[in-house]
């Protein structure tokens, strides 16, 4: 029974949407934000991230830097580069990479549905990152950013968003990573009534990406019930902005790992210990692995494909996936990594740098390099429903979805 509602969507005029679409606050360090702002000063990123805008030694967590998100967020709806929708709607999002598509529905979610795992989550947050997008949402009384939401796909929606795509979009644009946004309108009040009605008949609904940002959203909408405690649940700080996607559409990536060192041993050493716990192959050059229960390893200029053996693949959900196998079969016991969160030793590559990232950061700082075979959407879901976490780093999403292209104001 997920509550799934429309909302009056503060978004960009036809003119700036390209020019206001940003990626999300936290795929930048504090220095390539501020480069990004300073080469488009209407980025959203200079809403998102405020600092961008101050000194380089300013505190970049002080209130005032807050202060100035909403000043520049209300600046920018008087100048007219966003505008207010008048009436409820959902919105469709859809993005395309590398020739491949995927629709997703924009709406508020229920922090009712987040409280009451409705909304299934798959990680842990860390509270000194939820305290920044707490403030930032709390300072603007707005959600900027929204939540990367899915759900098993469903005929009744698959039907509706083909035939919304067919209208006149709202946007339509490639941004400068050759990505292409399309954003439609669902204004109709009997689909409107249908994305409602079919939501409410789903049971379970998974956070795929932005825990931290649901975590602050919720927090802060909480907050708001304690300044309001006659509330009805109708206000609109009950609710925090989602793009809700079927699970068939998502691409994951690998999320890879390299180790800075081989735990005092030999590379011969190392590669013999290596064998010992999978069955391994020298590789013709490059290689990635090709399927669940097997990485391919780069040591010393070499490919190695290595596979898990089948005894030692358990039935649980999370010891199942494959990091968790590296991880406890090998980084683990063998180089001596107990905790990756903290271990300074290993870090993490996305996927979308490629395998040639991997080679380079050999070349450089790192000894090994272990590329992964991409989690399955559905290993996601098997984890959220037993009410398990996922290892830390185990999923990557491509593409990101913009900020700026939908912001949801709430009372203050």
């Amino acid at each position: 029974m997920a509550i799934i509602k429309p909302f009056k969507c503060v978004r960009p005029s036809v003119e700036m949407a390209s020019t206001i679409a940003a990626l999300p606050y936290d795929v930048y360090n504090r220095k390539e934000a501020k480069e990004v702002v300073s080469k488009n000063g209407k980025s959203f990123l200079a809403i998102d991230r405020p600092e961008t805008g101050l000194a380089d030694d300013a505190d970049m967590y002080a209130p005032e830097v807050y202060q100035r998100a909403n000043q520049m967020l209300q600046e920018w709806i008087q100048a007219g580069d966003f505008q207010q929708d008048e009436e409820n709607a959902y919105y469709l999002y859809e993005l395309t990479m590398n020739g491949r598509t995927q629709t997703g529905i924009v709406a508020c979610a229920s922090i009712d549905d987040y409280l009451n795992s409705v909304i299934k989550k798959h990680e842990n947050t860390r509270a000194e990152k939820e305290v920044d997008r707490i403030h930032h949402v709390d300072g603007c009384s707005a959600q900027t950013g929204p939540i990367f939401l899915a759900y098993r796909a469903n005929e009744t929606l698959t039907k509706l968003v083909a035939q919304i795509k067919e209208e006149q979009p709202l946007y339509d644009f490639v941004s400068e990573d050759g990505i292409r946004h399309r954003v439609f309108k669902i204004a109709q009040e009997k689909d409107c009534k249908t994305v409602e009605e079919t939501f409410a008949s789903i049971n379970q609904i998974y956070i795929a990406d932005g825990h931290h940002r649901a975590a602050s959203a919720v927090k802060v909408g909480l907050k708001r019930r304690e300044t309001y405690p006659e509330y009805t649940g109708a206000e609109e700080f009950n609710y925090f902005m989602s793009v809700l996607f079927p699970g068939e559409e998502l691409m994951i990536m690998d999320y890879n790992r390299v180790v800075k060192d081989l735990n005092g041993l030999s590379e011969a050493a190392f590669l013999e210990k290596v064998k010992s716990v999978f069955d391994v192959v020298e590789a013709e050059g490059q290689t990635a692995p090709k399927k669940k229960a097997e990485f391919t390893m780069f040591l010393s200029g070499k490919w190695y494909v290595c596979k898990v053996k089948e005894a030692d693949i358990p039935k649980d959900p999370v010891e199942s996936l494959d990091v968790s196998l590296l991880q406890n079969l090998f980084l683990n016991p063998v180089l001596g990594i107990e905790d990756p969160k903290t271990d300074s030793r290993i870090d993490f590559v996305g996927g979308i740098r490629g395998l040639d990232e991997l080679e380079r950061r050999c070349a450089t700082d790192c000894k090994v390099a272990f590329a992964m075979y991409p989690t399955a959407i559905e290993e996601l879901f098997d984890v959220a429903d037993a009410n398990l976490l996922m290892p830390p780093k185990s999923t990557w999403f491509e593409p990101k979805l913009r900020s700026g292209l939908f912001i949801h104001q709430f009372e203050r």
